[in-house]
């Protein structure tokens, strides 16, 4: 008995002081790039990865959306506009995005990240900034869609409302902006983008409003999230 409970004892000694993985400086370099996480956490999540990038990245995006949900309820009353204007002058996109204090409204990393969704905008042309936004009356319409299309498929009534269920988050995806896979990394949607800068610089960061405009086309898109009374707050 008295053997057993060494040799537990030395095997969690072995497994505590195991030497973490040996990560490519190359590897961190690209992670870092891609990702916009400091070296430090870029390093960790390949090393807890075992250097598979891919796995390292959904480590990180993890980490960031833990980090956006701790920040939602924090007020962002300081931010920045941008714009960004496309196709030779024939795209027009403003963008309001807010965060907690001036001071990160100025940092390089909240400017690049203004620039990228203004951007995003631009191309993808989506319609609300959440599912929160999505107006009744489209609900309606488009779940009315989606239910007649599949009856007319012969599905039976029991699954007809899963099947709108699944196209309904496929409309979300194409008309909501944090919905919307980010064009220059599609593997992540906007809403993980923000929160991965939410995880880098400490603070909520939302996007309050946007409008895109196209030259010739009568249609233009003029969104913003609803107004929320600030939390109280922290003593």
């Amino acid at each position: 008995m008295k053997r057993t409970q060494t040799t537990c004892r030395e095997r969690s000694e072995m497994a505590t002081t195991e030497a973490p993985v040996k990560v490519d400086a190359k590897l961190v370099k690209e992670l870092r790039e891609k990702s916009g996480a400091p070296m430090g956490d870029c390093l960790k999540a390949l090393q807890e990865a075992k250097g598979d990038m891919e796995e390292a990245f959904v480590v990180l995006r993890k980490r960031g959306m833990a980090s956006a949900a701790k920040k939602a309820s924090r007020s962002t009353n300081e931010g920045a506009v941008g714009t960004y204007i496309h196709a030779g002058g024939k795209i027009g996109v403003l963008l309001e995005l807010n965060c907690e204090s001036d001071f990160v409204a100025r940092t390089e990393d909240f400017q690049d990240l203004l620039r990228d969704i203004a951007m995003h905008i631009a191309a993808a042309d989506p319609r609300y900034v959440s599912k929160e936004e999505v107006t009744s009356d489209d609900l309606d319409r488009e779940r009315d869609v989606f239910k007649a299309q599949a009856l007319a498929t012969g599905k039976k009534p029991e699954f007809v409302d899963k099947i709108v269920d699944g196209k309904m988050g496929k409309f979300y995806e194409e008309v909501c902006l944090l919905e919307q896979p980010f064009i220059k990394e599609q593997s992540q949607t906007v809403k993980q983008l923000i929160a991965t800068k939410v995880g880098k610089l400490g603070e909520n960061i939302s996007v309050r409003r946007f409008a895109r405009f196209k030259v010739g086309d009568p249609n233009f898109t003029v969104a913003q999230v609803k107004l929320q009374e600030a939390a109280p707050e922290e003593a």
